[in-house]
């Protein structure tokens, strides 16, 4: 993925109080090492974690109506913002719209998305006939993956 390309750290979910706060949902495992998002439109000032995600105040945003009027708006960081991976790791947005092989060269699809339900994460792949299929991001699911491909392991590509 490209360096400048925007990875989508979390999104407006709707406004708090009056006083321009915005409820997130926050797709990242920290927001706080950010102080600039969409490309520095939006500058944030506080932010509280919540069980649902997070509270935040921007600079730019000063009252309900304003925060309100951010409600599905999601905030971004260029790629290279991120911190670099160790071995083993991932970003979601590097993965979405790798294709996809089997562990004996059979091409799978794309992979279109990236799940967590709680007990890791699950790449869901799109076959080129639309049908979609999920796998664990297991090694023993997913033995490799880079910036090419993701290879999936053949029992595993048979859903």
């Amino acid at each position: 993925m490209p360096n400048d390309t925007p990875v989508t750290l979390a999104a407006v979910i709707g406004a708090h109080g009056v006083a321009g706060e915005v409820r997130l949902k926050v797709f990242a495992d920290d927001l706080k090492p950010f102080k600039a998002f969409n490309n520095g439109a939006l500058t944030l000032t506080s932010l509280r974690p919540t069980p649902q995600g997070a509270i935040a105040r921007f600079a730019e945003i000063a009252d309900r109506n304003a925060a309100e009027a951010l409600r599905g708006t999601e905030l971004t960081v260029p790629r290279s913002a991120l911190p670099p991976l160790v071995d083993g790791e991932y970003y979601h947005a590097d993965l979405i719209g790798l294709p996809a092989v089997s562990d004996v060269g059979e091409p799978l699809g794309r992979v279109v998305l990236v799940e967590n339900f709680g007990a890791g994460d699950v790449i869901e792949i799109e076959r080129t006939d639309g049908k979609r299929f999920m796998v664990p991001m297991r090694p023993e699911a997913v033995p490799e993956w880079n910036a090419e491909r993701l290879v999936v392991a053949a029992a595993f590509a048979s859903a």
